[in-house]
């Protein structure tokens, strides 16, 4: 087996790669090592470059079967120990990821395809959410209830056992710590089945959780297909919860696998969120964030502010300010250090763009700036699209309709307040928004009345670790993040204790 990383860091990269595959094969980490899978090959594509670079073979129920075993032992053992003990251990996991932040963002610049700096400011994030977390651990507490009658009645969150997390390929790395860090802060073992494009940053990172104290087989990481490694995982006894990072469609599925199982599950789904700009809004201000929304990561985000509402007295300043502004962006390839946009992570995601910019141009739809391939010197056969600005678009168009998850921004054009809450409501995805306005009262106003998860206000894309994230409608359900999603990975339980001398007379029964 072969690992190649063009660019400068090959070497660190290709150490710690060493380091974890200790086996002939790469495959999932299960209980410590590195196991092959029983079923079809997988082939790695290098989104920047178009070629393979690794192949492993899907994991499927056997190796399934043998991970949930062994996060069941190691979930007993971390859940017996201390809160402060494992709050210290996650202090430390922070660390170990913090000393390997490197090579984690290289190894993700060319696995997922996304900017080195971009890698660098998520690797540091991932470690933040451990950090964060490692303080909750001996913080999750319960209530006492005065209820009406002698008990002493309290609360207690308790961990599910072991949970299946189900994360995308667009950001793996911060997909997987955003899930595992509050997972095992609420005492939880996980099953972690990454895409089966991206399964690299996920599996060394389980590994240096590991290194920096983290019981063997509290996280395993099983590499594969959904339909087959995913589906092995939440058909075994042992998961107890689901989480899914994707799209609706596959939300769709999980949601149906658990109902019949009778297990909840959180999805975090899709968007096609609305950038809206009143005209009393900073222009300037308004056109950077604007960019910022949409064409960071390519596009490749839940978050894009796809849709740009844009107040019709402003229009066509605004649509000439941000095409000008987006021709001068360039792609290119992600591990260089002035990248500011990479490619499409893979083939079919790249086609998906390219129709829904082709459908929109044929529904009326004109091409401000962009709208085709791009070329960049050593990535010819990668899949590089433009910074694309779509004017004159209305929002019954598929490509305002429809997630398009690339560099794609869809301009439509509203009259007043009502025009564009009612415009950007006009979707079947609620996962974000925002407003730029220099009206305080619109803004609230604004915020209170767009159907969102999160909202943004003279800003785009602010998130932490501390703040609750999820969505509305077909963009999911449950949270993640903050204590919000802490909780998601708890059961609450009642304990009544009788403190009176003669309880049981009070019920009539008799005391020998």
């Amino acid at each position: 087996m072969s690992f190649v990383v063009e660019g400068n860091g090959q070497q660190q990269v290709q150490e710690l790669l060493t380091s974890l595959l200790a086996s002939a094969d790469f495959g999932s980490w299960i209980n410590g090592e590195l196991v092959p899978g029983t079923g079809d090959s997988i082939t790695l594509v290098n989104p920047a470059t178009g070629k393979g670079f690794l192949d492993y073979k899907d994991a499927t129920e056997t190796v399934v079967t043998a991970a949930a075993d062994a996060a069941q032992i190691a979930q007993a053992k971390w859940w017996a120990m201390s809160a402060s003990a494992r709050g210290q251990l996650m202090w430390k996991c922070g660390a170990q990821i913090r000393d390997a932040a490197e090579a984690l963002a290289r190894l993700e610049c060319v696995s997922a395809g996304k900017p080195l700096r971009d890698c660098r400011v998520e690797v540091a994030k991932v470690a933040e959410m451990f950090e964060y977390y490692a303080g909750w651990c001996d913080k999750i507490t319960g209530e006492v209830i005065p209820v009406p009658t002698s008990h002493l009645n309290y609360t207690r969150h308790e961990p599910y056992g072991v949970v299946t997390q189900i994360t995308p390929w667009n950001a793996p790395l911060f997909t997987a710590g955003w899930q595992i860090a509050p997972a095992i802060c609420a005492g939880n073992g996980v099953l972690l089945k990454p895409s089966e494009l991206t399964p690299l940053s996920s599996t060394v990172l389980v590994k240096l959780l590991e290194q920096a104290g983290i019981p063997s087989g509290l996280v395993n990481v099983i590499n594969g297909y959904g339909y087959t490694t995913a589906a092995a995982a939440i058909a075994n006894k042992a998961t107890k919860k689901v989480i899914f990072i994707g799209s609706p469609q596959t939300g769709s599925v999980i949601a149906a696998a658990c109902a019949q199982r009778l297990i909840p599950c959180v999805l975090e789904l899709g968007g096609k969120s609305a950038n809206i700009v009143f005209a009393d809004a900073n222009l300037e201000r308004a056109v950077v964030g604007a960019q910022a929304a949409v064409f960071a990561a390519a596009g490749q985000s839940c978050v894009s502010g796809s849709r740009l509402l844009v107040q019709r007295s402003v229009y066509d300043e605004v649509v000439e300010r941000v095409a000008s502004a987006t021709c001068k962006l360039k792609p290119d390839l992600p591990w260089h250090e002035d990248t500011m946009i990479g490619p499409i992570n893979n083939a079919k995601q790249y086609q998906h763009v390219s129709n829904l910019v082709s459908n929109g141009v044929s529904q009326g739809a004109v091409v401000a700036a962009g709208g085709k391939a791009s070329q960049v010197a050593g990535g010819e056969q990668g899949f590089f699209y433009q910074p694309t600005v779509l004017a004159n678009v209305d929002n019954t168009m598929g490509v305002a309709q429809e997630e398009i998850f690339g560099p794609v921004m869809s301009v439509i054009a509203f009259d007043d307040e009502n025009h564009a809450v009612a415009t950007a409501n006009d979707s079947r995805f609620g996962l974000a928004g925002a407003v730029w306005t220099a009206d305080l009262g619109r803004a609230h106003r604004m915020a209170a009345q767009v159907s969102a998860g999160t909202f943004w206000v003279n800003s785009y894309k602010a998130i932490n670790v501390m703040s609750p994230f999820g969505g509305f409608g077909e963009s999911g359900y449950g949270r993640s993040s903050g204590i919000e999603g802490l909780m998601e990975y708890t059961q609450t339980k009642s304990v009544w204790i009788e403190t009176a001398h003669n309880a049981a007379t009070q019920f009539g029964y008799a005391i020998e």
